[in-house]
């Protein structure tokens, strides 16, 4: 397979690149924070934790949104079978739960200061971003945000437009925005009359610490946690600010990578998105052995998700990439 500095040499100098990064990107720097059975055993599921945290057992998973999925399923079925049955509601609920959780799993697992992440692991990822032209990511951690924003640190110079503006409100029409979370983020809230984000104060209160204390008062990060593509794409629809990082996906052109993605189906929405744009070449990251069935099974989605319409489809060693090395 081919590494990731040969795939780059291969793209036109004069036609830069674009990435979609994907949770691979956060686990390269600890993959001991950003996976889920990190978060499942940081998760509180209140009351209803005996009955939430055996289905993880029972699915053999840590994935939340696999057991949400299921939980949807459940309620599909009843519904069809006995729409008045009360377990319904319980179903439903437990959804929401499970959900919250994650978000508040997310925000006592990170890193607290963007010092936790070193200077040379800072120039390092900056240097890896700057090679690419539009960049979307769908992780919810701030790693990305804080590496884009750091100052005096290699590359010179290296800035990137997020679209946020005056008191840090989302303009996005009329700006420079090459910078898209499209599934939302820890620093990022809808207010329901504008979308804001959040840096740390003049008196020194971190990101993370908003994040905490806004959670205690019952608001929450905009996040993209459905558990099938369908509904996220519905979620995404009806936000301003999501529907305008996923409108920007599917305007892209030319060269495009998907770094750390396992190419489920439950972002299939985003995959579709890429194959109606006009993207020439998607280069997907594959980690370790590529023979292993969890590979075989993500080259395979990759060929079904994204080839045709012109569309080729490459991969590359995911290691190769020198993101915090």
């Amino acid at each position: 397979m081919q590494t990731f500095q040969e795939a780059i040499d291969s793209v036109d100098e004069d036609a830069k690149p674009s990435i979609v990064l994907a949770n691979g990107f956060s686990q390269a720097w600890n993959a001991r924070i950003f996976n889920y059975e990190n978060l499942l055993q940081a998760a509180n599921f209140g009351d209803r934790d005996t009955v939430i945290r055996p289905l993880f057992q029972s699915l053999e998973t840590y994935d939340f949104e696999a057991v949400s999925k299921q939980l949807t399923a459940a309620e599909t079925v009843l519904r069809a079978y006995d729409p008045d049955n009360a377990l319904i509601e319980s179903i439903v609920s437990d959804r929401d739960v499970l959900k919250d959780s994650l978000i508040t799993a997310i925000s006592n697992t990170h890193p607290n200061l963007p010092s936790e992440i070193t200077d040379d692991q800072y120039v390092a990822v900056r240097t890896f971003l700057s090679q690419f032209n539009e960049i979307f990511s769908i992780n919810y951690d701030l790693l990305f945000y804080w590496a884009r924003n750091k100052y005096n640190l290699a590359p010179e110079n290296y800035r990137t437009d997020d679209g946020f503006r005056a008191q840090r409100r989302w303009e996005g029409h009329g700006t420079d925005q090459e910078v898209y979370f499209l599934h939302g983020g820890l620093h990022i809230y809808d207010t329901g009359r504008y979308i804001k984000k959040h840096a740390c104060t003049d008196d020194g209160v971190t990101i993370i610490e908003q994040v905490r204390d806004n959670l205690e008062h019952g608001s929450f990060p905009l996040f993209v946690s459905e558990p099938i593509h369908e509904r996220k794409r519905q979620r995404i629809d009806h936000n301003p600010y999501l529907n305008y990082c996923f409108q920007a996906l599917g305007n892209l052109r030319g060269s495009l990578f998907i770094h750390g993605h396992s190419m489920d189906e439950n972002d299939k929405h985003i995959f579709d998105q890429i194959k109606s744009s006009r993207v020439s070449k998607v280069f997907v990251s594959i980690y370790g052995d590529e023979n292993t069935a969890a590979n075989t099974r993500t080259k395979a989605n990759a060929m079904a998700f994204l080839q045709g319409f012109g569309k080729s489809v490459e991969f590359y060693q995911a290691e190769s990439a020198p993101v915090w090395a």
